[in-house]
């Protein structure tokens, strides 16, 4: 069994934002899948399926970023997952716009989702699927730049970003994590180049 936590911060206001980034992959998934968000528990929108054998859990935590921790506690609790069974996916101010980067454990960085959740549960050990919204203009503040809208010309590759981060879900949950780091953890110039 897997669950699949996108990050983000509920209400409509934020709907779109960069912070929402992996509120985007999420909900994208459920619409490749045919599934509806519309179960409410453990402080999340909720939603489930299987995957060949695999039951995979599809969660948007309500909590706003900075407690998703609690929310994610909750879910592994009541469905008895294990945290290397847990797949985080959201936004990265450090990585280029449309970027993605997957990675089977570490640090939360200062992404304040990632620190609660990494918090709450005392660990790293679970993979992470990283969104890139950067890099953020000097004269605007971090918390102001995530807060924000993506503009037009940004709009296609994140949208870009959002399928590739739905491929590398769909991979991992099928047990080839090796597999999607390989064929997704390179930098934009690389797939220029070939």
């Amino acid at each position: 069994m897997w669950l699949v936590v996108g990050l983000g911060n509920p209400g409509s206001e934020y709907a779109g934002t960069r912070h929402n980034a992996g509120f985007m992959v999420v909900q994208r998934l459920g619409q490749r899948w045919n599934l509806k968000f519309e179960r409410r528990a453990c402080s999340s929108r909720l939603t489930e399926t299987r995957r060949g054998r695999t039951k995979i859990i599809l969660a948007l935590p309500q909590t706003f970023m900075n407690q998703s921790g609690l929310a994610v506690q909750s879910l592994l609790s009541t469905y008895k997952i294990k945290p290397e069974n847990l797949l985080v996916i959201y936004d990265d101010l450090d990585l280029p716009l449309g970027e993605i980067r997957i990675r089977p454990q570490g640090s939360p960085g200062s992404h304040k989702g990632m620190k609660s959740i990494v918090e709450v549960l005392g660990t790293t050990l679970f993979p992470r699927v990283r969104l890139g919204i950067g890099p953020r203009p000097e004269s605007v503040e971090a918390a102001d730049y995530v807060l924000s809208q993506f503009s037009v010309d940004e709009k296609p590759k994140i949208k870009e970003a959002v399928e590739k981060a739905c491929q590398a879900v769909e991979m991992i949950v099928a047990g080839r994590l090796a597999e999607a780091m390989n064929t997704f953890n390179r930098r934009q110039v690389d797939f220029l180049e070939k």
